[in-house]
């Protein structure tokens, strides 16, 4: 339950949108994701891009599953393995809506696990990426996807030296007029984000990453199993403090998990027609404000249907182990 009543001021301009590309899914037990979760529920985990397009330049948060996504799934030691689904990877979607990729000013990354950077091999934008995370995808161990694809990409680091933001101790205005914001939750990596975005429609989301893999893990605050976070996790108690940041607003904003596809439903998908025409810069730091427009429909789910959704969607159950 939200124990903050205000959000941040924020001025989006008037033209900035945000779409899903879906790139594919995978298949985990319900157990593995969340405690309480059952052993003969299957979840399918997505992998998805979102694309907001600003007049100050475009951004992808995370890149999804990419052309190469088979050969960075053999990457990865056996037991990640798993059945999945591979889609159109962002590149084909994006040109396939008649967006030239060449416009993406940075591909914004909540972490560098493979299934959130697969795509970024796609593409030429330069990836934007804290210290802390490099630092994390090039140690022993780490993920080998990202330590393939990085050395042809340019990695332009960002510092998080804003001002406290929605309970986090800092935070970085990217283009300082509120409308995407990122916040430090260096739990599940020691350089993971989260991205807060403000549209112009009144519309606020927060793209958590894999604070937690499931909607359920922040309205019932649910950890994941114990061997998950052994497994996943590099700072548990972080990410317990972190996910109830995220519950404390939870009713203010639309909190997308990376892999909940519930948590996309309401993002428009990319389709012919629904890109800018109106820009091509390639400026990720941004000084510049907007002015807000009047609200439009856009899909977007108030607190009111949110919380409906709520006493439907839960798929765990404690007592159906």
């Amino acid at each position: 339950m939200s124990t903050m009543t205000r959000l941040p001021a924020a001025a989006p301009p008037a033209t900035m949108t945000i779409h899903q590309l879906p790139t594919g899914t995978y298949s985990t037990k319900a157990s593995m994701a969340l405690r309480g979760g059952s052993r003969r529920e299957v979840l399918q985990f997505a992998a998805t891009a979102v694309l907001v397009q600003h007049p100050a330049g475009d951004i992808l948060i995370d890149a999804g599953f990419g052309r190469d996504a088979e050969k960075h799934l053999q990457m990865l030691p056996r037991y990640r393995r798993s059945e999945h689904q591979i889609g159109d990877p962002a590149v084909t979607q994006l040109t396939a809506a008649g967006y030239d990729p060449r416009r993406l000013s940075g591909i914004l990354i909540t972490h560098s696990h493979w299934d959130h950077v697969s795509g970024v091999s796609d593409l030429a934008a330069p990836v934007l990426i804290t210290a802390e995370e490099v630092a994390y995808a090039r140690k022993g161990g780490a993920d080998k996807v990202f330590q393939s694809i990085s050395p042809g990409h340019e990695l332009r680091e960002y510092t998080l030296d804003g001002g406290a933001y929605l309970g986090f101790p800092n935070s970085r205005d990217l283009y300082g007029d509120g409308s995407i914001v990122i916040v430090p939750a260096a739990g599940h990596t020691t350089g993971s984000v989260i991205v807060f975005v403000a549209l112009p429609t009144g519309a606020r989301y927060a793209f958590i990453g894999d604070l937690t893999w499931r909607i359920e893990g922040i309205e019932h605050n649910i950890d994941r199993p114990l061997l998950m976070q052994l497994l996943a996790d590099s700072d548990r108690k972080q990410v317990r403090q972190d996910r109830e940041r995220i519950i404390a607003i939870a009713d203010l904003v639309h909190v997308v998990p990376a892999h909940d596809e519930r948590g996309f439903a309401n993002i428009p998908l990319l389709v012919d027609g629904a890109v800018m025409d109106q820009h091509d810069v390639r400026v990720p730091w941004g000084d510049g404000t907007a002015q807000r427009n009047p609200a439009s429909a856009d899909g977007y789910q108030g607190p009111s249907q949110r919380r409906q959704r709520k006493r439907r969607s839960a798929s765990w159950n404690r007592d159906n182990p």
